[in-house]
């Protein structure tokens, strides 16, 4: 039987999950702090479901390898994919270019993703740190979508013109959720497009382009929005995997 095992932060998808392991019949634990106590180090099934600061060292409490994409998986995608220049670089690199470019981290939010002049780039971090560089571009509307072995399970609009959906309840209408869906059946029916089990992938229009791969996201702490709890708990239970016998944790 699964075990879903929830960081101490409450969150509105925390308890969504909550839930739907419930309805499932699947055990439930939610950390009393940021370790994980001796009695779950030995679970038959853990599913993690928590925030990417603290999840490497509860994963290996767990036992599980919680993977991220690898960092070049973006800038790497065929074109027709991302429909945007995108390049994998350093922060310190990018700090000599006075062009304005949109900058992120490739796996975490240890800085906000913006546009930055290079000056602008905030300090304090490892120079050598990764970074993806990308065009700036106008993205209309952004899905993210909940992958289990290349098929689509659930989905939900999160941003509009840049801003938070939530508002409008995270609502798409029924034009963009086929157009959404019929490009990511495309990328997924790709074999160029390497992809692990379990994944989210969020997708969008850019103003006077298409449709196109915002990023992808490990499922184990991605965000829900609108999409179906249920769904997206199937996803997530084999969004990490054991370590293997002998296998450095």
């Amino acid at each position: 039987m699964p075990t879903l095992v929830l960081t101490p932060r409450y969150s509105e998808d925390s308890q969504a999950l909550w839930k739907a392991a419930a309805r499932q019949g699947w055990s439930i634990e939610r950390l009393p702090d940021w370790r994980v106590p001796a009695h779950l180090r030995a679970l038959e099934e853990p599913v993690f479901y928590g925030e990417a600061l603290f999840a490497p060292s509860l994963g290996e409490g767990l036992g599980l390898r919680l993977d991220n994409p690898p960092e070049d998986w973006l800038p790497d995608l065929p074109r027709e994919y991302r429909l945007r220049e995108i390049a994998l670089s350093t922060l310190a690199a990018q700090r000599q270019c006075a062009e304005p470019a949109f900058v992120k981290p490739p796996n975490d939010k240890s800085f906000p993703a913006s546009v930055y002049a290079g000056a602008e780039l905030p300090q304090g971090y490892d120079e050598d740190m990764p970074v993806l560089v990308a065009e700036i571009v106008r993205w209309r509307c952004e899905l993210r979508c909940f992958v289990l072995d290349r098929e689509l399970r659930t989905w939900s609009l999160y941003a509009r013109d840049g801003e938070s959906a939530r508002d409008s309840g995270f609502a798409s209408s029924a034009e963009e959720d086929a157009q959404a869906v019929a490009f990511l059946q495309r990328m997924l029916d790709d074999p160029r497009v390497p992809l692990p089990r379990a994944c989210v992938i969020d997708v969008g229009y850019i103003e006077g382009r298409g449709w196109a791969c915002v990023e992808q996201n490990a499922a184990w702490g991605a965000g829900l929005y609108a999409c179906d709890a249920q769904r997206a708990l199937e996803v997530i239970r084999h969004a990490s995997v054991r370590h293997e016998a002998g296998e450095a944790a």
